[in-house]
């Protein structure tokens, strides 16, 4: 295929992670030092600093900064959650989204985000294609939740699984400090898969995990629940519990009382409380102390116990969608491909944006035990090797150091 010169523009959507920088930093460095790309724009806020016509130039960044992408959390870019409409019903936004490309020569779009975000690059692809402007669009994974399809796993879910798996081991150790008894219920992102809550049970390997763990793969029932929670505590006066917080009963309605009519722009529930919610109903059945406990938004930004693996793969990622677009590949997302026999192998591999937008990627049923509070080991066996290796990233007053990008604004050529 003949070669493509023309701009690129970097976006990054959804939830942050840890390393979702790492990827950006792959497609940027990547894309800096390759002759047919012109210039490499970052969207600010995703699409949205497509549509508004707010782009940087990161070309003027300093290479150091840049590099500290590395180590950096959160979405250095900004973020977004805007959901696209139809372009058969209304294709106002891809009309703009084409303008903005015309006005800057940009013929390389690189998206970073999960489900949503590659539904967003997957429409923005059909559409280009449709209208006859070439730009070749590469989608590069992202999502703690690690339920894209397509891939063995995605960016950002390892340093979120070693953030909980720690944080349980640690809030064990204080959970066993006094000779009384004591609940701990602690709530763990994930709405429909439960690969988050699941990675609470690597904590056992420490001698320091949870008793019970419950994912949104298994129907809950409250009777059961309160029934786990005593038998232990009464056998042991002390029971940890790691509890999706999109687990569900039976009918499909989140056990989370803080669910309200709010959504995020995807339509969403937005969930919370849920820890809360249970420790209440554990002290009142059982008398006993109870902690209810919300890990939130450090699961995603403790990038201080990040894993290096993560990291490095989270690059790659982005380095290999650079490479694949520019080889003439577009309308895919950069997947892992990986074997665990034989010690850990994973390499990038390109799939096709339809088989992932809008696709979830759920725990398989038999790696959950059968009484549905538990995980079984394969599911450890999958994890483990993910979270291996110390980021390492530079300190400054004893401090993470940070990048701090000058964010300048892109004019027109």
């Amino acid at each position: 295929m003949s070669e493509l010169r023309g701009a690129c523009i970097i976006g990054q959507s959804g939830g942050p992670t840890a390393v979702i920088n790492a990827s950006a930093l792959g497609v940027i460095r990547t894309a800096l030092d390759t002759d047919c790309i012109t210039r490499v724009l970052g969207a600010a806020h995703g699409i949205k600093g497509v549509l508004d016509d707010k782009l940087y130039d990161m070309g003027q960044e300093d290479a150091a900064e840049l590099d500290l992408l590395k180590y950096t959390p959160s979405s250095a870019l900004g973020s977004c959650r805007y959901k696209l409409a139809d372009p058969d019903k209304d294709d106002t936004d891809y009309k703009r989204i084409l303008e903005i490309f015309q006005k800057y020569d940009v013929r390389y779009f690189f998206y970073n985000g999960g489900n949503d975000s590659m539904d967003t690059c997957n429409k923005i692809s059909k559409y280009m294609q449709k209208v006859g402007y070439e730009c070749r669009i590469m989608g590069v994974p992202k999502t703690i939740d690690n339920d894209l399809n397509g891939t063995d796993h995605c960016p950002g879910f390892a340093s979120a699984a070693k953030y909980i798996a720690t944080s349980c081991a640690e809030v064990w150790q204080d959970a066993h400090v006094y000779d009384t008894g004591m609940v701990t219920v602690i709530e763990i992102m994930g709405r429909h898969a439960g690969w988050l809550a699941g990675s609470a049970a690597l904590a056992n390997l420490t001698g320091c995990g949870p008793d019970l763990v419950y994912l949104p793969e298994v129907d809950f029932d409250m009777d059961q629940f309160v029934k786990d929670v005593t038998d232990i505590y009464n056998k042991t006066g002390k029971c940890m519990v790691a509890v999706s917080e999109g687990i569900h009963y039976a009918d499909g309605r989140f056990v989370s009382e803080a669910e309200t009519s709010a959504t995020d722009g995807f339509g969403h529930a937005q969930l919370g409380g849920l820890a809360v919610k249970l420790a209440d109903i554990i002290k009142n059945k059982t008398g006993a102390k109870v902690r209810g406990i919300e890990l939130s938004l450090l699961q995603r930004c403790g990038s201080h116990v990040g894993s290096k693996t993560d990291i490095d793969e989270a690059f790659a990622a982005g380095k290999a969608a650079v490479e694949a677009a520019v080889a003439g590949t577009t309308d895919k997302m950069v997947a892992f491909q990986c074997t665990r026999d034989g010690g850990y192998k994973c390499e990038t591999v390109l799939q096709p944006l339809d088989i992932v937008a809008n696709f979830e990627k759920k725990v398989p049923r038999e790696w959950i035990n059968a009484a549905g509070n538990g995980v079984e080991q394969p599911f450890i066996d999958y994890v483990l090797p993910l979270i291996q290796g110390e980021a390492n990233g530079p300190k400054e007053n004893a401090l993470p150091r940070f990048a701090r990008l000058k964010k300048v604004l892109t004019t027109e050529m």
